[in-house]
């Protein structure tokens, strides 16, 4: 193997297509089992904000798993999963961001407390249940764990731009695969 060839090997952005794709699979599987791990080894319950985060990860582990099982070789099935899993990690970067705002807001400025997702779904139309989360309560402006001085939420809409970025990268760099 050449010098060259080992260097590449350790490059992301010239691996294949699929390893881009199956990188992207195992980079949500890890975010997922650190939440979980906060949740249920640190005890911080997730506030309905922190679970529309965690359902947006859960929603881009098979499609950059199935993006990468089938790793098709044409732009337009490339484009396709880089559409869906771009346009998810936006929604999901816009929950982060909105959730981000909260935690910054001055105490005297957050809004109220509000019941939590498990109520708001039994008791409340969706449209309203999900207008109530999108705007945010004041249990989503706490700020209950943090990694290097940044909050879940932080962290959250870092991992977002990331991987809609990589996803981007994925469809549009040529592949010059040595993985």
């Amino acid at each position: 193997m050449s010098a060259n060839a080992s260097t590449r090997r350790f490059n992301p952005f010239s691996w294949s297509f699929r390893w881009k794709f199956l990188s992207g699979f195992f980079a949500c599987v890890a975010v997922l089992l650190v939440s979980l791990y906060v949740q249920f080894g640190a005890g911080v319950q997730p506030c309905s904000m922190c679970t529309l985060q965690r359902g947006a990860f859960m929603v881009l582990c098979p499609l950059f798993l199935l993006g990468g099982l089938h790793a098709p070789r044409g732009r337009l099935g490339r484009g396709i999963y880089a559409g869906l899993t771009a346009s998810i990690c936006a929604v999901g970067g816009a929950v982060a961001a909105r959730q981000v705002w909260l935690q910054s807001l001055p105490p005297e400025q957050v809004p109220a407390c509000g019941p939590d997702l498990a109520f708001m779904l039994k008791a409340w139309p969706l449209t309203r249940t999900l207008r109530q989360v999108l705007s945010g309560t004041g249990d989503c402006a706490e700020i209950d764990w943090t990694l290097f001085g940044m909050s879940m939420a932080v962290w959250a809409l870092i991992t977002f731009s990331v991987l809609g970025i990589w996803s981007i990268c994925a469809a549009c760099i040529k592949d010059r695969s040595v993985v």
